[in-house]
Parts: C-alpha cells; sequence; structure tokens
C-alpha cells in the first residue's frame, strides 16, 4: 500500500511509521518538519525490513506550499495514495485570557487546516477502498471530561471530528472511507507538556498498533465515524 503519515518525527506518529513499515511492503511518505529525525526513522525501518520504503518528506504543515506536497505524493507514489493518516497536533495550554492569535493559528491550523490541506492534495490520487483516518482527541470528543487550558485545543480536534464526517459524505460516490479517532492519554511529549503530573495508561507504540490496524482494516466496518479510543483522560 502507499500511506501518507503526518507527524511522523516523534511519538506515535513515528511509532506509525516504523509498524506499517515492519507489516510489509509498504510505500511510507513520512511528512514532518524535522528532516534529521524523518531521515533517522527510515534508517531505522530500512535495517528492519527492506522491502518497506520510508520516504522523508520534510515540511511545515502550518507554512507549507501544499502544491508542493501533491507534487511530492505525484511524483514519491506515482499517483496512488491508499491511507491518509493526518496524525500532527499542536497543543499551547493557557488560560483564555492569555491565549494569543498565533496560538489560535497553530492550534487550528495544525490539528484542523493541515488535515483539510492534506485531503485536498491526497484525494486526486485515492480510489475505491482507500482511507483517510485523522487523529483527534477525547480533548474534543462531544460529552467527554474537559480540562482549564484547553479550550483552543479542544475546539481544534473537535472541529476535526465535523470535518471527518462531512467529508465522509462528500467522498461516499468515489468510495473513499474517511473516519476519526479521539483518543486518550497516552505517554508522549505533548502529553507531558501539558499535563506533568499525569501518568498515561498508554506508550505510543501501543496507541501506534492499534492505529495501524484501524487504517488498514476498518474501513471495511467503518464510515463517517468518531470513535473514542481511551482508557483514560490525564
Amino acid at each position: 500500500m502507499n500511506i501518507i503519515v503526518t507527524g511522523a518525527s516523534q511519538g506515535i506518529g513515528y511509532e506509525l511509521v516504523k509498524q506499517l513499515s515492519h507489516r510489509g511492503n509498504h510505500k511510507i511518505l513520512a511528512i514532518a518538519r524535522n528532516k534529521e529525525s524523518l531521515k533517522k526513522l527510515a534508517c531505522e525501518c530500512k535495517s528492519v525490513n527492506k522491502s518497506a520504503e520510508v520516504l522523508p518528506f520534510a515540511f511545515d504543515l502550518l507554512h507549507g506550499d501544499f502544491s508542493a506536497m501533491k507534487n511530492e505524493i505525484r511524483k514519491a507514489m506515482n499517483a496512488k495514495v491508499d491511507v491518509v493518516i493526518n496524525n500532527a497536533g499542536a497543543l499551547v495550554k493557557k488560560p483564555l485570557t492569555e491565549l494569543s492569535d498565533l496560538d489560535f493559528e497553530t492550534m487550528f491550523g495544525v490539528n484542523m487546516k493541515a488535515p483539510f490541506r492534506v485531503a485536498q492534495q491526497a484525494v486526486p490520487f485515492m480510489g475505491e477502498g482507500s482511507h483517510i483516518v485523522n487523529i483527534s482527541s477525547m480533548a474534543g470528543y462531544p460529552g467527554s471530561l474537559k480540562f482549564p487550558g484547553m479550550t483552543l485545543y479542544s475546539a481544534s480536534k473537535g472541529a476535526l471530528g465535523a470535518f471527518t464526517e462531512a467529508l465522509s459524505a462528500e467522498l461516499l460516490p468515489q468510495k473513499i472511507k474517511v473516519n476519526c479517532l479521539a483518543i486518550g492519554a497516552v505517554e508522549t511529549e505533548m502529553m507531558r507538556r501539558a499535563f506533568p503530573e499525569a501518568e498515561a495508561p498508554l506508550k505510543p507504540h501501543e496507541m501506534a498498533e492499534y492505529i495501524v490496524d484501524f487504517a488498514l482494516n476498518a474501513g471495511r466496518f467503518y464510515n463517517g465515524k468518531v470513535l473514542p479510543v481511551a482508557i483514560s483522560t490525564p
């Protein structure tokens, strides 16, 4: 399969690419800003499975030229995409009155606008049976426990769920499936910054294992769904 993963330079995204590369001869476009981390990831994957191909693509989801991303997808993946995992995320934890325009632009830019723009570039190369998976958070899941200082983050992740539902309806004629996973507490750098005293029940590789299985197989069973995947929230 030809697979796109954003936020691939650390945490869950790094583990997603590793696990995908270990499972077969997939071609994986690994997207993140950190070029060196992506190169390290590609080498690590190649040493385990030479049949898989990890293609590092250093790209800024906030300020990058998305036409360049479309060209990279066309060139690197031979104009064919089977799975997109919109995993990249940004979190700024501040009281409402201290949040700035930059904070707003960063969180909505990475958490909502980037998945929108990535989908725009990838969908022309996707066909029947392909699958877009948006990684949201329990912070944006309706009715879930919310936390002070997380207003913008929760709003941006909630918007991602609504986008998923709407996009799935739009892509029904092409038989492209779109789903969203609202994940709970995972031991990542982002969570440690936001909740330094909390102890997450899951490691990145454990959540990545679930997401990989879902991305590769769940399109046969789900479409337009926002699904909670959580043992706990912080």
